[in-house]
């Protein structure tokens, strides 16, 4: 584990190694706050911290999170209006505000028709497949009691069977009309709460060896497992594992995806390359989870401590050539959807604009999102008064500003706006720590996005904009 000063250089490092059962467990790592014989000077720090199995590098997990150290200076933030949440009391735009409207969602959460709703005090881990009490149509209502505005019922695409594994008695006919009843639940719940979008989709794939992805707007059942009589169990075969034949697919058929919980290596390979990119991929993957509350949460008080950060693994993906906007989700198993953490992926419409599938999807595709740990925050990031999302051609100047704003009164503690490459497959770096910034890029391609801390040590990630800069 490393301890970063502000300006990135290590400053200190603790090695160890602990016995692990598989059970949850801490490992204390004591710092007295000074770095040599003086305190630390006052500045947001970051740790990274990266495990791994002994003797298996490739399952390395890398987390790195920020931590305030004395009274650090809070930066300049420029003055924003937060956006309109829809049908709350106060939901109008200020005047000169952006023109979009803010939905709260999560993104990723499973229900009885895979491996989750299982009641809370019941609730342990996964579920056996197709068992639990709680299908999709209690999910959607309970999130729309906790004041979401979407919720995602995210079912792994191999349990339609009711196995973890291929079922050789399963019926083909039963899976399909399962996945079927899934999306008309969606459409009518929908239709009746106008003020709620309920998506039924796929998380296609699996972990060891592959990657997860969120497929949010197919309305067929993808899969590879047959039964004992050679039947399909899915609408349609895609292999396991070829994400570069799932990507075409996507593409062709105008589906739209995202990077669920992606770790640094070993996941998402074209041609045994991890997080290998393809023109298809490109064009049919819009979001990286950038940080998860924990999948087997019990919490019903949005409280959980039990957090993941896939930034760096998110921002590979982008140096690999992916136009990503990041996401926030809390992949739920038990009957606590949108309930855990205060964490929420917010979905920008413009004002007007009717909630529904084709208007989500769109505005996924635009990468009109923000990832945020704190419900009641908001971050955009503008660049040349163009939105977070876009990708265009620019001379000259560059003026990037990240718009914060938060309702309950929490102030802004560090800004970093960072800058990669597309397609470079290099590191992304902090190119300022102010919330405008104005410069010249090199030329070239690159991308921008702007992170907050606040000073509760909740973050926000916005959206990149896509940069191609001319002479």
């Amino acid at each position: 584990m490393e301890l970063v000063r502000p300006d990135g250089r290590v400053a200190l490092r603790w090695r160890g190694a602990a016995p692990f059962t598989g059970n949850e467990m801490t490992v204390a790592v004591p710092w007295s706050g000074r770095l040599g014989l003086s305190p630390a000077p006052s500045g947001i720090y970051r740790v990274r911290l990266r495990a791994t199995v002994r003797g298996d590098a490739h399952e390395q997990i890398e987390q790195d999170w920020q931590i305030a150290v004395g009274a650090p200076l809070l930066p300049a933030m420029p003055a924003f209006s937060p956006l309109p949440r829809a049908f709350e009391p106060a939901a109008v735009a200020a005047p000169g505000a952006l023109p979009y409207t803010v939905y709260l969602g999560n993104l990723h959460s499973q229900t009885n028709h895979s491996d989750g709703g299982a009641d809370i005090a019941e609730c342990k881990g996964a579920q056996s497949p197709l068992e639990s009490p709680h299908g999709p149509i209690d999910a959607f209502a309970y999130a729309r009691g906790r004041g979401l505005g979407i919720l995602v019922a995210s079912e792994h695409n191999h349990m339609y069977d009711g196995s973890e594994g291929s079922a050789p008695d399963a019926d083909p006919a039963a899976a399909k009309a399962l996945y079927r009843a899934g999306l008309e639940s969606a459409a009518g719940f929908s239709r009746k709460h106008p003020d709620f979008l309920a998506v039924y989709g796929l998380e296609w794939g699996v972990i060891s060896n592959g990657g997860h992805i969120n497929i949010f707007n197919s309305d067929e059942l993808l899969g590879w497992e047959t039964n004992a009589r050679g039947e399909l169990m899915a609408d349609t075969r895609t292999p396991k594992g070829d994400y570069a034949a799932l990507y075409t697919l996507m593409r062709e058929r105008g589906w739209v995806g995202q990077f669920n919980h992606p770790a640094h290596s070993g996941q998402f390979q074209v041609d045994g390359v991890p997080l290998a990119h393809t023109e298809d991929g490109g064009e049919a993957m819009a979001l990286c989870e950038v940080m998860n509350s924990t999948a087997f949460s019990t919490n019903v008080s949005e409280t959980e401590t039990r957090r993941s950060n896939f930034e760096g693994a998110c921002n590979r993906l982008l140096e690999a050539g992916y136009r990503l906007a990041f996401s926030t989700n809390q992949d739920n198993h038990c009957a606590n959807w949108g309930a855990s953490f205060t964490n929420r992926t917010g979905v920008l419409l413009p004002n007007g604009t009717a909630l529904n599938r084709a208007s989500f999807v769109e505005a996924l595709k635009a990468r009109r999102v923000f990832a945020t740990m704190d419900k009641d925050s908001q971050l955009v990031l503008t660049a040349n008064g163009r939105l977070m999302g876009e990708r265009f051609t620019n001379r000259g100047p560059l003026a990037l500003v990240a718009n914060f704003a938060s309702s309950t009164g929490r102030k802004a503690a560090s800004v970093a706006i960072m800058e990669g490459v597309p397609g470079r497959k290099g590191t992304v770096t902090q190119t300022s720590d102010q919330a405008e910034t104005t410069f010249t890029p090199s030329p070239g391609a690159h991308f921008y996005y702007a992170k907050v801390t606040q000073d509760d040590g909740n973050v926000l990630w916005s959206a990149p904009v896509w940069v191609m800069q001319e002479d």
